[in-house]
């Protein structure tokens, strides 16, 4: 197909042949190249489109400076930024349609650096030794493909050619890929967990009848951050952040937590958020032989074998509410608050393992401290209750249908 375009994006001192291999055969898939150099020292095998030197500009570095002075990491890190710079501007120019590297550790930060800058849904696949384990540092929370190299990335052999033939089809269907028309919808940004689905789904469905269109994150930390993300992106319409549990994590010490600028972006961006406390009783750890030893006396619930809920404290909620509080408080965009106050999730109900009148009560007396003149809606309800969510939706359309 014409006019497709694809930039090859890495070290080309180190893995120069092993990029004209890759070149090749997206050629022989009707793709056209862009080669771009992150290496320091000179290419092997392949002449870019834009090179070193350029892209080391492109951070207001020098590759010269870079190589004499021996230090590896300051050299991923610069030459990160610039091809971060670099690649930005050629998908704003309209020169590539998708980005393809490979590498090791060092020509994985530098690809990662570089696809961040690129919005949602252009093709962006990373061929990586390190494509395995935690790959977050790598992927973050755009849509970054990340294949297994199997063998290390060193040569043309009965594996890697294999491989790298994969992964240049791959990237070759996606650059070509037509994406069925759809009506345009207002997007609708929402945030759930196993023990408030039923109040997402409610949500969900009283906003389609309205005409918008739900994105739904799942608040496990990566789901939290990819939500803002597009909402900073300016893709989200209205926040529907029901379920706010990755600040429990971000506070005790959870392994779904998500930064601590969680909750913040729809208020300074000015996107209308409607806001609850959905599952602020627990925080998330592995099976139970991972939960920390100063927690085993504590209350704790197997939501399944790979995941044991810790209840919240007293003292816990009480500075969670001081922290949403304040979250909410600085926010420029219409927001909202809803409180369930017979339970914040599906297991907080009475009767249920994780039922604490008193932590609760200590969840809203932090929020009453630091909420100021933010919008508060306390309903004698809990969480999952289908009015709780017709309420929710309906004021967020009214947010949003509010001059900023």
């Amino acid at each position: 197909m014409a006019g497709v375009t694809v930039a090859l994006l890495g070290t080309f001192d180190t893995k120069g042949r092993e990029y004209e291999f890759l070149r090749d055969r997206l050629v022989e898939h009707d793709v056209d190249v862009l080669l771009v150099d992150a290496g320091v020292f000179d290419p092997v095998g392949v002449a870019p489109d834009v090179t070193r030197a350029e892209v080391a500009a492109a951070a207001g570095a020098d590759t010269a400076a870079l190589a004499k002075a021996g230090d590896r990491g300051a050299a991923v890190t610069a030459m990160g930024r610039g091809a971060h710079e670099v690649v930005k501007n050629l998908y704003r120019d309209g020169r590539i349609h998708g980005v393809l590297a490979i590498g090791g550790s060092g020509g994985s930060s530098i690809a990662a650096a570089a696809v961040k800058s690129l919005p949602v849904g252009v093709p962006k696949l990373l061929v990586s030794t390190v494509a395995s384990g935690d790959t977050r540092p790598y992927v973050g929370v755009v849509d970054v493909t990340m294949m297994p190299s199997v063998v290390d990335i060193s040569g043309i052999n009965a594996i890697s050619s294999r491989i790298l033939s994969n992964a240049a089809a791959a990237m070759a269907g996606m650059v070509k890929v037509r994406v069925p028309a759809t009506a345009q919808k207002p997007l609708i940004g929402a945030t759930m967990f196993g023990v408030t689905t039923p109040c997402v789904t409610r949500a969900r469905q009283d906003l389609e009848g309205l005409g918008y269109e739900v994105l739904v994150f799942h608040a496990t930390g990566v789901g939290g951050q990819s939500l803002e993300e597009l909402v900073r992106g300016g893709f989200i319409a209205g926040v529907l952040d029901i379920t706010t549990t990755e600040l429990a994590d971000e506070l005790v010490g959870g392994v779904m937590a998500a930064g601590p600028g969680r909750l913040e972006v729809a208020g300074h961006v000015g996107v209308p958020q409607v806001v609850s406390l959905g599952a602020l009783d627990m925080v998330n750890f592995g099976p139970p032989d991972t939960v920390p030893a100063i927690f085993q006396n504590r209350n704790l619930y197997v939501h399944n074998p790979t995941v044991t809920l810790l209840r919240t404290s007293p003292e816990e909620c009480l500075e969670l509410g001081r922290r949403v509080g304040a979250k909410l408080a600085g926010a420029r965009s219409p927001t909202a608050l809803f409180v369930p106050l017979r339970g914040v999730s599906a297991i907080s109900v009475q009767g249920k393992p994780f039922y604490d009148p008193v932590a609760d009560a200590a969840l809203l007396a932090g929020l009453h401290e630091t909420i100021g003149d933010v919008e508060v809606h306390e309903l004698d309800m809990d969480v999952n209750d289908d009015r709780f969510a017709d309420a929710m939706a309906t004021r967020l359309v009214e947010l949003i249908g509010e001059p900023k």
